[in-house]
């Protein structure tokens, strides 16, 4: 029991290490669908 207390704190403490050095940069908010959403076309293939 005491194995998974302290996992779970080791976890916690990772998570908050990550997002506070990514501050306001981390996109929560899923996948991105309409005009939100940036597709980039595939570059097209050498000729050979």
């Amino acid at each position: 029991m005491w194995k998974l207390a302290v996992g779970f704190i080791v976890f916690a403490a990772i998570a908050l290490f990550v997002i506070s050095k990514a501050g306001d940069k981390v996109d929560m908010s899923g996948e991105k669908h309409g005009a939100d959403a940036a597709h980039e076309t595939a570059p097209a293939a050498a000729p050979k």
